[in-house]
């Protein structure tokens, strides 16, 4: 989208164009991936699925909702820069008017941030409430978080002794084999840290006992990290993404 030129934007929303957001972070992700890895994935299965479909992939969203310790490490760490939940939600829901307002009517959101969740769903029902209010009814609007769409053979595949979970996967095996996959010169193989797996309990204590956040902000295990699992998890990305945007968007 930032490449194109309004004219050439219009003509294609108008002959029904969906527009792609890819939604991430500017978080830690072990000594080893770069700030923006929540940024270079989403934007990147985006930039793959837009031909299958027709679709317009819009700048990404590079700052996420505040990084929580038992699934991004927290914001002790230097280079995190976050956003209040309803400062989230209110980007999202200002971008998604402005499209409407000028004839976008299917949107996607595509999440590379595990905490982003929540403030993207409020974006998305604060946009909806006021286009709705402003005459536009026909609005269709999405949201996918990337986790979802992986094949549970797949993740057999990576974990045969069993998925540590979403959360405990931040900055470790899939993220890192996804960058190896994509921007490999982004990864710091050498640095691979071996000081995780993080134990978390159940529940949540404030102020957060940071000393229970292994020291190199990896929740689980990295090592083993290669370019062909990532390569796995982008061709399933890319097979069930598509799937989901043609059958949300009603698409042929």
């Amino acid at each position: 989208m930032d490449q194109m030129t309004w004219p050439e934007w219009k003509e294609k929303v108008a002959a029904g164009a969906p527009i792609l957001i890819p939604v991430g972070s500017t978080e830690q992700h072990g000594p080893q991936l770069p700030l923006g890895t929540d940024v270079v994935i989403p934007r990147s299965i985006c930039q793959r699925v837009a031909p299958a479909i027709g679709a317009i992939v819009a700048p990404a969203i590079a700052y996420g909702y505040k990084s929580h310790p038992k699934s991004g490490g927290g914001q002790a760490f230097p280079g995190t820069t976050s956003l209040d939940a309803h400062t989230l939600a209110l980007v999202i829901h200002d971008i998604v008017c402005d499209l409407g307002q000028h004839g976008a009517r299917r949107i996607a959101l595509i999440n590379g941030h595990f905490e982003n969740a929540w403030p993207i769903v409020e974006g998305l029902n604060l946009a909806m409430r006021d286009l709705k209010r402003d005459g536009i009814t026909d609005m269709v609007l999405l949201r996918l978080e990337l986790g979802d769409f992986l094949y549970p053979e797949t993740l057999t595949r990576i974990f045969p002794n069993g998925f540590p979970g979403t959360e405990l996967e931040h900055a470790s095996l899939l993220e890192t084999s996804l960058m190896l996959a994509l921007s490999p010169d982004l990864v710091r193989q050498e640095r691979i840290p071996t000081d995780g797996p993080a134990k978390f309990p159940l529940y949540d204590r404030l102020p957060f006992d940071q000393t229970l956040v292994p020291p190199s902000g990896v929740l689980a295990d990295a090592r083993g990290s290669r370019a062909e699992i990532g390569e796995w998890m982008l061709r399933d990305h890319e097979e069930l993404v598509t799937k989901a945007l043609r059958e949300g968007f009603g698409l042929s």
